[in-house]
């Protein structure tokens, strides 16, 4: 079972990028921990990080035959892009929203989400440790009949 594990807009700037919301950790280190979780339940993982929206829809659009779902953190684009919501729907690929922070502990615009409604979970709020919740929950789920 091979998973694609998309991160969004300035998610490459994990790190340095205001640590007091999103950690000290690096965007390689949150892969590097999710490989481990992959072996861990025998799963592939591939991954793709784009600061811009259409590389994101491309990305799913290509690969959507190849993988089973997708754990996405689309950061920014979760409360504007309607495209990345249709291309997740056109897809038909199961998936996770993941974020790092508490969107809903943040501005009033981050708590409104266009992915939401439609991902089979959401996990935010526990760092890193968020996109390995979701990707168990994921595969979890992938696995029940």
């Amino acid at each position: 079972m091979k998973i694609l594990v998309l991160h969004g807009p300035n998610l490459n700037l994990l790190g340095q990028r205001e640590p007091d919301t999103y950690g000290t950790q690096t965007l390689a280190g949150i892969n590097l921990g999710l490989q481990t979780v992959a072996a861990e339940l025998g799963v592939e993982l591939e991954f793709l990080q784009s600061n811009h929206e259409g590389v994101l829809i491309d990305a799913l659009h290509a690969r959507f035959a190849s993988v089973a779902g997708v754990v996405i953190n689309p950061a920014g684009l979760t409360h504007t892009s309607v495209a990345l919501r249709d291309a997740l729907l056109g897809v038909s690929l199961p998936f996770v929203e993941v974020h790092l922070s508490n969107v809903h502990a943040r501005e009033p615009f981050r708590r409104h989400s266009h992915l939401s409604d439609v991902a089979r979970g959401v996990v935010c709020g526990f760092g890193p440790m968020s996109y390995e919740l979701g990707l168990r929950g994921l595969v979890e789920g992938l696995r029940r009949p």
